[in-house]
């Protein structure tokens, strides 16, 4: 919570117990809560399955977007979301919804539960930008055969996740920020990322600073987890590498996160919604336990906070386990494992520590929509996107015959990011959707959208044209990639 952010004596906090097994774990974080003595008024609300079977696309009503804008403050159970078909998902767009751009994820090693790492003494936090990338879910079939997804990454997003990560480790007493993306491949979206982190990591001299590919990451997650404090990445690298945190130290059952925006935050577990579990009174509440204790220190209440965390570590500590951990013939049932936490709520553990938290300051950047400002621009071409059943030869043939007389020259054709025309002498599959380029044939230049009407004119007379995309320089630089065996 921002240290300047005024609270009342009584929070309330909107809930919504979600689907499955959510309004049992729910249930069981509200309890120890309450039972803390923490300052804390509830208001139910709905979203997920039961919302989508009344007919809102969304899944989300009025009455719980009216609720949050209020509360400012959610603690929520997962919610179901159709897989392949339908509607989007409810969690999405809730975080979407409010702007809560930075999910954030720790993993670390718990008393009592026994993984291949136990004794490495696991304790890392993944942050993860929550609102862009992939998961801006803008998706097209640009062919009858070929999908397209749009992949958003913004400067101003970078820079929002890279101040928090920072902040996150300067708030959490950590003294590592590794930044892992793809930047090798993705120079200008994963790139951003890394580009952006370099620039704000010289502001926080005393926090080591690392960029590191994510697939290596991934690796060095399974190879040598405990060298990790903080990793912060992109939206789809995040949602992988964090459910690939909680493995190391227990699964899913332990692993707790918040969606945390300047306005709203939204606390929610990792898991699912695992529905053949729901109402048996066996499932494991301790991820979203230790959301809620997340929640606790976002509204400032850090005692109540650590009072939670330590009777969590007590309770495992001595041996009270849920029956994913212990075997669901003996395991302690959902509402057990409640008691026991709330019977040690005031203990605490001599071996297993507590950190020292601070409020999290969350960076305040301008307003500009247009927050990158170039000094100048051109178009100097356009990618024109073709769905054609001809081979390369044939159509490029075709392509150059109709702009023969034209300001624009085909340059190059390519297919799923190859080069496949003019030739290269490799051998390459090619699905019907080619990119056509068309670049200036007189440097310097600036092509007109008169000019662009004129080339898809041109290329309608004989080819279905399905998307085109402008080819932009901004201070000099290309802002475009060139296709594999483009020169």
């Amino acid at each position: 919570m921002d240290a300047d952010v005024a609270r009342s004596d009584t929070t309330l906090i909107t809930v919504i117990p979600g689907d499955g097994i959510g309004p049992e774990v729910v249930t069981s974080a509200q309890r120890i809560v309450e039972a803390s003595g923490a300052a804390i008024k509830w208001e139910e609300c709905e979203a997920g399955a039961e919302v989508f079977k009344k007919g809102l696309p969304s899944g989300v009503p009025t009455e719980t977007i009216e609720s949050i804008s209020r509360t400012r403050i959610v603690l929520k159970g997962p919610l179901e979301t159709p897989v392949g078909f339908g509607e989007k998902s409810a969690n999405v767009t809730l975080r979407k919804l409010f702007e809560t751009y930075a999910n954030i994820r720790p993993a670390r090693e718990l008393p009592g539960v026994t993984t291949p790492y136990s004794g490495r003494g696991i304790d890392l936090v993944v942050v993860r930008e929550n609102v862009e990338d992939l998961y801006a879910g803008i998706e097209y079939m640009q062919t009858p055969g070929v999908a397209q997804a749009l992949k958003i990454i913004s400067r101003k997003g970078c820079e929002k996740i890279v101040r928090t990560a920072f902040e996150l480790a300067l708030a959490e007493g950590r003294e590592k920020v590794h930044c892992a993306t793809k930047a090798n491949i993705m120079k200008f979206t994963e790139g951003m990322l890394k580009r952006v982190f370099e620039e704000v990591a010289r502001e926080y001299p005393d926090i080591e600073a690392n960029h590191i590919i994510v697939d290596n990451c991934a690796h060095q997650l399974v190879k040598r987890p405990e060298q990790f404090d903080v990793i912060v990445t992109t939206n789809m690298n995040g949602d992988i590498l964090s459910d690939e945190s909680s493995a190391l130290v227990g699964g899913l059952g332990f692993a707790p996160s918040a969606n945390i925006g300047n306005e709203v935050a939204i606390f929610e577990a990792v898991h699912g919604s695992a529905p053949k579990y729901a109402g048996k009174d066996v499932i494991n509440p301790t991820a979203l336990i230790l959301t809620a204790v997340m929640m606790l220190r976002h509204i400032g209440e850090f005692d109540a906070a650590a009072d939670v965390e330590h009777a969590v570590l007590v309770t495992l500590e001595s041996g009270v386990r849920t029956g994913d951990i212990a075997g669901y013939d003996k395991g302690a049932a959902t509402t057990a494992y409640t008691d026991a936490i709330i019977g040690n709520l005031g203990k605490r553990s001599e071996k297993w520590k507590v950190r020292d938290y601070k409020p999290l300051r969350l960076p305040h950047l301008g307003t500009d929509i247009d927050f990158v400002k170039p000094k100048t621009r051109a178009v100097v071409g356009l990618d024109v996107f073709v769905e054609s059943p001809l081979p390369p030869a044939e159509l490029g043939a075709s392509l150059m015959d109709l702009t023969r007389d034209s300001r624009l020259s085909l340059k190059m054709i390519g297919n799923r990011g190859t080069k496949v025309f003019p030739p290269t002498g490799a051998i390459t599959d090619v699905a019907d959707h080619y990119r056509c380029r068309f670049v200036i044939r007189e440097k310097p230049g600036d092509l007109s959208d008169d000019e662009v009407h004129e080339l898809l004119q041109r290329i309608s007379l004989q080819h279905r044209w399905m998307h085109i995309e402008k080819l932009l320089e901004f201070d000099d630089e290309l802002g475009f990639t060139r296709d594999q065996g483009e020169n």
